[in-house]
């Protein structure tokens, strides 16, 4: 389903590269230079090759788009009973949760054929949207004292312009804050399967259980704080580097801010620079570099550059800082989360939806590798 590429193996060592992320056998820079040269959005044909193995031709992206329109409707009665009751504090609970309910909604919820699981993963990747935008702004209405409004999804627009229009009491977005979100939806929509929540969506598979269970289990997987939570963790140690840092622009005094936090001198006590390393990319992860260009526009626009622009000092000095804290000289380059809590604060998204917003992108991933799994796996992870 997905490739992930960080390095190749000469006379038998691991020699760094840039970072490549491949779709289905395309290259995920070439498809997003597409998006943007193009001004269209891409998560609708993204999610149609990782389901299908290959692009849409018109017709085929036309009935696409119409199909996870008709299934943005819920079952009947599901908004009240399972998002209006019993409201959560926590929105992937409440996403979780009613993944689960979903099965009971399902005429066929247990057949593994090609067919039902295809049907079943177009209705979550067209639902999730839905019930995550639902569950917050009730969220906000019982615990946050804030109106209680419920948007419905409207047929002409992209799921990114449509989460928008659901979160904001005036539904009022700007085409450049959906485009820069449709980029964030399309970069997080599949990272290979050796990603935590997505081998647990494959391991769960495996055992030939129902569709619902096995996403439920990886919406899950993808709460925790290690995985899909990390973009918060990025942003509350960023807030906390922004009052230290008293010139934003001097290197230095951001390298001595980077070396107090990774000798447990200041943060949480973890020694972590989160949103710095990954486990595969090593000079660099293309989904940041995506990320990072398409957002200083926006940051411009929002007079944020200075706070984008000291993230990008924090990820240039953190590699040098770690040597001479550490003694160990390692390749390292940020990974997708350094830029994305950023960039959904600059669109005005609230906290509370970062790890919500990963998983209404990751569950078309996470749905073609359930179909691999049961479709060419065969044995019990």
């Amino acid at each position: 389903v997905g490739n992930v590429l960080g390095y190749t193996i000469e006379d038998g060592e691991r020699v760094p590269m840039p970072g490549r992320l491949i779709y289905r056998g395309y290259d995920l820079s070439d498809l997003v230079d597409g998006y943007i040269r193009e001004q269209r959005f891409g998560f609708p044909e993204v999610a149609y090759l990782l389901l299908f193995g290959h692009l849409p031709d018109q017709e085929q992206y036309d009935m696409f788009k119409r199909l996870l329109h008709d299934f943005t409707d819920l079952p009947q009665n599901f908004t009240e009973d399972m998002i209006l009751k019993n409201p959560s504090h926590n929105v992937m609970n409440k996403l979780g949760r009613s993944v689960l309910a979903l099965y009971s909604c399902d005429p066929d919820p247990d057949s593994l054929s090609v067919e039902n699981m295809m049907r079943q993963s177009i209705e979550l990747i067209a639902r999730f949207p839905v019930i995550a935008a639902y569950a917050y702004v009730v969220k906000r209405h019982y615990f946050d004292n804030d109106s209680l409004y419920l948007h419905r999804p409207e047929p002409e627009l992209s799921t990114a312009e449509n989460f928008l229009r659901m979160i904001r009491p005036d539904k009022h977005f700007t085409q450049e804050e959906a485009r820069l979100l449709d980029l964030c939806l399309v970069c997080h929509a599949e990272h290979g399967g050796g990603n935590n929540s997505t081998f647990t969506c494959r391991s769960v598979s495996s055992t030939g259980t129902d569709t619902y269970s096995a996403i439920a289990a990886a919406v899950g997987s993808l709460k925790g704080p290690k995985h899909g939570g990390a973009n918060r963790q990025v942003l509350a140690q960023f807030s906390l580097i922004k009052q230290t840092v008293r010139d934003w622009k001097d290197d230095d005094a951001v390298a001595d801010c980077v070396g107090r936090i990774l000798r447990r001198e200041l943060g949480d006590g973890s020694g972590l620079i989160y949103g710095m390393g990954h486990a595969v990319y090593t000079l660099s992860d293309p989904r940041t570099v995506i990320l990072r260009q398409s957002a200083r526009t926006l940051a411009a626009q929002r007079g944020m550059l200075d706070e984008l622009e000291l993230m990008e000092a924090v990820e240039r000095v953190t590699p040098r800082v770690f040597a001479e804290v550490t003694g160990h000289e390692k390749v390292m380059c940020a990974n997708v989360d350094m830029y994305s809590g950023l960039i959904y604060q600059m669109l005005d998204i609230p906290p509370d939806l970062f790890t919500p917003l990963f998983a209404v992108a990751r569950i078309t991933g996470w749905c073609a590798h359930r179909m691999e799994e049961v479709l060419t796996g065969g044995r019990l992870y």
